[in-house]
């Protein structure tokens, strides 16, 4: 049974893009959400470790040996683990099929809901061709967009000053520039039809740094975003019902009605 101490309780958790070693990881809120979350199964869909990042420079504060000390320790109490490597962390993909002390690694899997609904689990860009064709193309965008995230961190701190929340301004800029727009709605229509070659229900990604959940021609499209700029998880409920967990705004109702402290989302 879960534990109903908890805020954040569901059958099934997914996270990804959290781009451990780098400075626009928001690490200090992933470990409050992790503190706060029950679940069977934990899926780390990919971008976990920034090794990209990383190759070009040491940075490794005490929250992120956190983030994974504490991912190690459900896995170690009964929380089944999954790590679906992506892009940044691409060179784990070659331990597909070890255990790591109850932590297993595979490339994509197949994810059976509660209600017996299936669906593809899979980090993504193997389906963004900029990634895939043009890889310098895809470094000198990671690098112009953590000089975004590096803007985006001092116009917070002035923000936190004035005592406002946390506003994201990449993902504003992001989903307003056309090219991003197409560029996103090219990505979810590609990660549909593989859905649909696989003969499932739906799937479950990330890599675009946009959660989102909707209908794509009969598929069940699910991205459960990121943690550098919305900060969301997805979680799949015991009836096996989704929904997308917009943290900055759970951790902020912790003390009312636990159904209220994420976003449902109808099936």
């Amino acid at each position: 049974m879960p534990d109903t101490s908890s805020a954040i309780r569901c059958r099934t958790a997914f996270i990804s893009d959290i781009h451990l070693g780098t400075r626009g990881c928001q690490a200090e809120l992933l470990l409050e959400f992790i503190r706060e979350l029950d679940c069977e199964t934990l899926y780390l869909v990919g971008d976990i470790v920034d090794g990209w990042k990383l190759r070009s420079g040491w940075f490794w504060p005490q929250a992120h040996n956190d983030v994974v000390q504490k991912i190690l320790r459900m896995a170690r109490k009964g929380v089944r683990v999954v790590y679906i490597p992506g892009n940044h962390d691409d060179r784990i993909r070659d331990f597909c099929g070890v255990h790591f002390g109850g932590l297993v690694v595979a490339r994509d899997a197949i994810h059976e809901a509660a209600d017996g609904r299936l669906y593809l689990v899979t980090h993504g860009d193997e389906f963004d061709g900029v990634v895939q064709n043009a890889k310098w193309l895809a470094f000198l965008g990671d690098w112009s967009y953590r000089g975004l995230l590096a803007l985006n961190t001092h116009f917070n701190r002035v923000r936190r000053r004035m005592g406002l929340g946390y506003w994201s301004l990449s993902a504003f800029l992001k989903h307003r520039v056309k090219d991003a727009i197409k560029f996103i709605d090219q990505f979810e229509s590609a990660m549909a039809e593989e859905a649909r070659r696989r003969g499932v229900h739906g799937v479950i990604c990330g890599h675009i740094h946009k959660a989102e959940r909707r209908d794509i021609d009969g598929i069940d499209y699910l991205n459960d975003g990121d943690w550098v700029e919305s900060c969301t998880a997805l979680a799949e409920d015991f009836d096996g019902t989704f929904r997308i967990v917009y943290w900055l705004e759970a951790r902020k109702m912790l003390t009312g009605p636990t159904d209220a402290r994420a976003e449902p989302l109808a099936a």
